[in-house]
């Protein structure tokens, strides 16, 4: 049978990859020394690789566990692909899709170990790795015990940047990275918070427990303002650093859209509906920071 793309992509998630990609880009060019392209290229696969098998093994736990039988719905941005309660693909096409893109994205670094001529970075990939299968599946479920947050702050803020980082330049850990990795941390993080307030209802019954179900959906636009006021201080603090160009401040032109987004929260916090434009406009929101960051890094590279 032939998969037809539109199906693929609602599946696989695709267009959620620049929430991994961006940062990664980012770290590359805060290397103000010569690109490694062949350690981009397979970094880049790595990093595409596992956030795709992540994706997947997610929909599989949360079809398992039952939370996304709650609401039969495709809402696009929370709740998961649907294809599953739809019945358009089984639930071993998601396991076996994700262990593909898993055994990619591990060949991939064993290239990059090659290409670096060293195995420091298999052993933070399998950390990664860990990280991102655990984060849905048992014994662990991290997302399920209020340690989902986490990861995915770990996952798409410093694992990406200072992974990216490490592969130009050999150094690991390093304080410029890590810094800079925090406004991808802390953004992505609000729009996982902002989808837990969508699939409240949902999550509590599945007892799917977040930071979300730890206040009250009413109450979840207060961890959705501190992560996106604590990613745009830390834009400033990186600016004030010289990690990038001063242009990285246009960053700030998205206060707009995120305090529109935050209204939606707090306003009409029981209307999914209305959730999916709150949904929309953070991850609008969040591209935009990302670019005006990775702007900011290279202008600052070549100013360098």
């Amino acid at each position: 049978m032939i998969m037809r793309l539109p199906i693929l992509i609602r599946a696989f998630r695709l267009p959620f990859l620049s929430a991994s990609l961006l940062p990664f880009i980012a770290g590359t060019f805060l290397w103000h020394g010569v690109i490694d392209w062949a350690g981009f290229f397979f970094g880049a696969i790595a990093v595409a690789s596992t956030h795709l098998a992540a994706n997947l093994i997610n929909d599989y736990a949360d079809s398992r566990s039952g939370a996304d039988w709650k609401d039969l719905k495709f809402y696009g941005f929370f709740g998961g692909s649907k294809l599953i309660q739809e019945k358009v693909l089984p639930e071993k096409f998601y396991l076996k899709s994700a262990v593909i893109f898993f055994t990619v994205a591990l060949l991939a670094v064993i290239c990059l170990a090659i290409d670096l001529k060293g195995d420091k970075v298999i052993f933070c990939y399998l950390i990664i790795l860990l990280l991102g299968v655990f984060y849905s599946l048992k014994p662990f479920i991290l997302s399920y015990r209020r340690l989902g947050e986490v990861v995915i702050f770990i996952l798409f803020g410093p694992a990406c940047v200072m992974g990216a980082y490490f592969i130009q330049s050999r150094i690991f850990p390093d304080l410029d990275s890590f810094i800079l990795s925090l406004p991808f941390g802390f953004f992505t993080t609000a729009i996982l918070l902002a989808n837990q307030v969508a699939d409240y209802p949902d999550d509590v019954k599945s007892k799917k427990y977040n930071l979300i179900t730890l206040c009250g959906h009413a109450k979840g636009y207060l961890f959705y303002f501190s992560a996106v006021e604590a990613g745009l201080f830390m834009v400033l603090i990186n600016v004030i650093g010289v990690n990038t160009h001063f242009v990285a401040l246009m960053a700030f032109a998205v206060m707009g859209l995120l305090r529109r987004s935050g209204a939606i929260l707090k306003e009409h916090y029981q209307d999914k509906e209305k959730l999916l434009e709150s949904s929309r406009l953070t991850i609008k929101a969040a591209n935009l920071v990302y670019l005006f960051l990775i702007a900011g890094v290279i202008l600052e590279r070549f100013n360098g």
